[in-house]
């Protein structure tokens, strides 16, 4: 098993626009092969950051999750409306494995 966690830079001042964005995936995700452990923004301490964890059987797995996402309707509107709303400034993916 890997586990993608993305990282986000957000705007501090549109977090309920990330936390929209970030509501909107679970079926999303879930229908087009991920296991998401979850979404996760900032309790304490900086609040410029949040987190993602999907996690696949293999990177090929994750290849064709990333296929079906491109071609879903729903993610692309999310995307699109994420944009619209600037929340995210940067967005970094790097692989897990569990020791």
């Amino acid at each position: 098993m890997i586990t993608c966690c993305i990282q986000y830079k957000i705007d501090p001042w549109k977090l309920e626009d990330f936390e929209r964005y970030a509501k909107a995936w679970p079926p999303i995700i879930e229908r087009c092969g991920g296991d998401l452990t979850g979404y996760y923004l900032p309790k304490e301490g900086s609040n410029d950051f949040a987190l993602a964890l999907i996690n696949f059987a293999s990177l090929a797995d994750y290849e064709k999750y990333r296929e079906r996402l491109a071609a879903d309707t729903q993610a692309g509107e999310n995307i699109r409306q994420m944009k619209k709303s600037g929340c995210i400034l940067v967005e970094s993916r790097s692989f897990l494995r569990k020791v």
